[in-house]
């Protein structure tokens, strides 16, 4: 490649020489040695075409180029040197502006390949070594500086690691990583010094994946341009027709001379290509790797995408959702106490269990005399307590369920969630119940397909019918497809190919099977998920949703650019061609002509590297996004009180609902009620001035005055409310007034964040994304 690329320069060169040489002679007065170095410039370009045809011929593909030789050699033997000298340098040099466009249009796939890590410092004693990288081993300890590159996968071993993952996600602001949380390799370290221990090979790391799916990128031809290679051996014999009817017609060899000038082959033979590789490296800036142009053509032929659910349309995993108690019990002092059990246990819950502990704050307290019943639980001793995590009857003893846990369990039934019973001493207190949780970008990333010109999207997985169908209707998805086993996937897959181009997107190992039988794979990349990442056509190394539709944005626009190149390029190559046979285009005109339409061409296909025009419009702050976004987290925590104190009204009644429902009043009044107000009097205001679209704040302000209204009726309700007013009515008044405020900010807020993400700052100078991690989470 780098030879052949030295040899278009020397032949630019030689060409250039030749025809500025041929000037200067014109100047002084020697046109008889000016053709002279005019053919002499023209033929070893000449000579290396046809070397090249012959090449193309033995390896059984036609060459195209030979209408470039056709004219070079014509206008040399009909006497036309200067236009056989024109004709050399434009040919030349559309090979040099060829290597500029893909270059350029590599240049951020080549950036992930040249920037891979080569050295790292490996612990050996109390010293510090340097070594290959493929030295490196599972389970050594490396030293990472600040400024270096991460050289293999690993956990951190220091309190904290501040890395630039830019050129993984694509994501330009640091992220903070903590004792025992992953390092990537190909990560930045732009902090202190730290430690880490290698938990993969080089050649199993992360950025090794990622230098191999950018070779397979970089070398996959496009159907489409192979599709434009066969239109372009059309052109050969209409080019020699329409020349040899010129010179018939008008008894002139110079028309056909000129008609042959003034016809290109490039429009078909580079739009393509060019604005495939662009359009591939424009998705890599975005996080999205796609292997070669052939699954960037198919992206934009979409009819159907098909999601897994598990790790794909959802988060992954259990989360908390909800603890429920017993009357008179601390939700947080079950949670410790049940967390801190649960150190002790591997299972997946368990680490939701001490997660959700750790993430409010909560401190642990180390357990003993811990005794673990594989399907149903653990029990051990905390602060001299016994305590039991697990299910109901291994938390009862076997005893009948109270009407609270009762209510749990339905809870967890509908809200398809699984519940987990703490007991202290033999007495229930709470029930945790742990579910899956929709993505926060899922309901955007879906509507955002439907825009891009996604007509059917599809959920197909292992899950059970309940649970799916409960992701598909918060999605408004057009079909499920529950209980499917990987084979199953497979054959859901085939069938919905059978009547469009599909796409299948996981992330998992048992999703591989599906991605490598769709038109086109797309793994959530963003884990780690090997087997799916090696089966599928495209990689999304950033763990967003959205950068699916993104994909097929980007995938869309750039064939229509290829088309549009070919259909304008060769337009206008044909009047060239007709212009030259009328005589209105002489031999020379006709070569810059040529090569006018060439470079128009080549610029146009560049476009794939950029959005849309007028995409780019005023956006709110990141910082500010985040703000309102970390406000709506600590109103949750106000939320989740008024959902307990609705919940715990059912029992209650005389003081003790009294003081609860004073209590709502208090956080309804002091927290919720002014959230709402500032973002009347404070937000509002920041959105209109960045939204193109200003109808969706007038319901923003209904909601406001709403959730005021509510507050308002709970505030007289609530005043000089005493034990012996507080009959079963009054507690039901004010549970539904709680319940109501609760569901509306909810909803209020889901809907206020999507506007956030949507208004936020995109894009920085270099078109890097910036993401503001939602702070809320849908649970279903």
């Amino acid at each position: 490649m780098i030879n052949a690329r030295m040899a278009r320069r020397a032949l630019i060169l030689i060409a250039l020489i030749g025809l500025t040489g041929g000037l200067v002679a014109v100047f002084v007065g020697r046109p008889d040695l000016a053709r002279w170095i005019w053919a002499a410039g023209a033929i070893p370009v000449a000579v290396s075409l046809a070397i090249s045809i012959v090449r193309d011929l033995l390896s059984g593909r036609a060459g195209v180029d030979a209408v470039a030789f056709l004219s070079m050699t014509a206008a040399i033997a009909l006497g036309e040197p200067l236009a056989g000298a024109v004709v050399a340098v434009m040919y030349a040099g559309g090979g040099v502006l060829e290597d500029y466009a893909i270059g350029r249009a590599e240049r951020e796939l080549k950036s992930l390949v040249d920037r891979a890590p080569r050295v790292a410092h490996r612990r050996v004693a109390d010293a510090f070594e340097e070594v290959l990288v493929d030295q490196v081993a599972i389970g050594d300890r490396l030293l990472v500086r600040a400024g270096e590159v991460v050289p293999v996968d690993g956990l951190i071993l220091n309190s904290a690691a501040s890395l630039d993952e830019s050129a993984l996600t694509g994501e330009p602001m640091p992220v903070l990583r903590r004792l025992g949380e992953p390092a990537r390799s190909g990560t930045v370290n732009v902090g202190e010094t730290f430690e880490m221990q290698a938990s993969a090979s080089a050649g199993e790391s992360t950025y090794a994946a990622i230098v191999s799916l950018v070779t397979a990128a970089q070398t996959a031809k496009a159907p489409f341009t192979r599709m434009a290679d066969r239109y372009a051996l059309l052109l050969l014999p209409v080019t020699l027709a329409l020349a040899g009817a010129a010179w018939a017609l008008s008894g002139d060899p110079i028309r056909g001379l000129a008609v042959l000038v003034a016809a290109t082959p490039c429009p078909l033979i580079l739009a393509a290509p060019v604005a495939f590789i662009a359009g591939t490296s424009r998705a890599a800036r975005r996080g999205i790797l796609v292997k070669g142009g052939g699954p960037l053509e198919a992206l934009a032929r979409a009819h159907t995408v098909m999601f897994d659910k598990t790790g794909t349309l959802t988060v992954g995993g259990a989360r908390l959702v909800s603890v429920e108690t017993a009357p008179g019990e601390n939700s947080e002092d079950a949670l410790r106490l049940a967390a801190s059990l649960e150190q002790a246990s591997h299972h997946v819950v368990a680490s939701a269990v001490v997660a959700a502990a750790l993430e409010r704050g909560i401190s642990l307290a180390v357990p003993s005399d811990v005794r673990e019943t594989m399907g149903s639980g653990l029990c051990g001793l905390i602060d001299g307590r016994k305590i039991c995590v697990g299910s109901h009857t291994l938390a009862s003893g076997g005893g009948r369920p109270q009407d609270w846990a009762i209510r749990a369990l339905r809870r967890a039934s509908w809200r398809s969630a699984l519940s987990v019973f703490v007991s202290v001493d033999g007495r229930v207190v709470a029930a945790l119940l742990l579910a899956d949780e929709l993505r926060p970008e899922a309901p955007r990333a879906v509507a955002a397909l439907r825009e891009a010109g996604v007509s059917r999207i599809v959920m197909v997985t292992g899950d059970r019918a309940d649970a799916a169908e409960t992701i598909g209707a918060a999605l408004n998805l057009d079909a499920i497809l529950a209980d499917r086993a990987p084979t199953e996937k497979v054959e859901a897959v085939a069938a919905e190919q059978r009547l469009h181009p599909t796409i299948m997107v996981g992330d998992g190992i048992n999703d591989a099977p599906a991605l490598a039988a769709a038109d086109v794979g797309i793994a959530m990349g963003a884990r780690g998920a090997s087997a799916s990442s090696e089966a599928a056509d495209v990689v999304i190394l950033v763990d967003r949703l959205d950068r699916v539709s993104e994909a097929v944005a980007v995938a869309r626009r750039t064939r229509a650019i290829a088309i549009q190149s070919i259909i304008v390029g060769m337009g206008l190559s044909a009047v060239a061609m007709c212009m030259a046979a009328f005589g209105y285009l002489p031999p020379v005109a006709g070569a810059l002509t040529q090569e006018a339409i060439d470079v128009a061409v080549i610029l146009n296909a560049l476009r794939a590297l950029r959005g849309e025009r007028g995409s780019a419009r005023a956006a709110m702050a990141p910082g500010a996004a985040q703000s309102l976004q970390e406000g709506h987290e600590r109103l949750k925590t106000s939320l989740d009180r008024l959902r307990k104190i609705a919940d715990a009204l059912d029992d209650l009644e005389g003081q003790k609902a009294v003081d609860l429902i004073i209590e709502a009043n208090r956080i309804v009044g002091g927290d919720i009620a002014a959230h709402e107000r500032n973002d009347e009097g404070a937000v509002q205001p920041q959105l209109a001035s960045v939204l193109v679209e200003r109808h969706g704040l007038a319901a923003m302000s209904r909601a406001h005055r709403e959730i005021l209204h509510q507050a308002r009726l709970l505030d007289r309700l609530a005043v000089g409310l005493c034990a012996d007013d507080s009959d079963r009515y009054v507690v039901r008044d004010a549970q539904r007034i709680i319940d109501s405020i609760d569901a509306l900010v909810r909803l209020h807020n889901a809907q206020e964040e999507d506007i956030y993400q949507d208004v936020v700052a995109d894009w920085d100078a270099d078109a890097r994304p910036r993401q503001v991690e939602p702070a809320r989470r849908q649970t279903l």
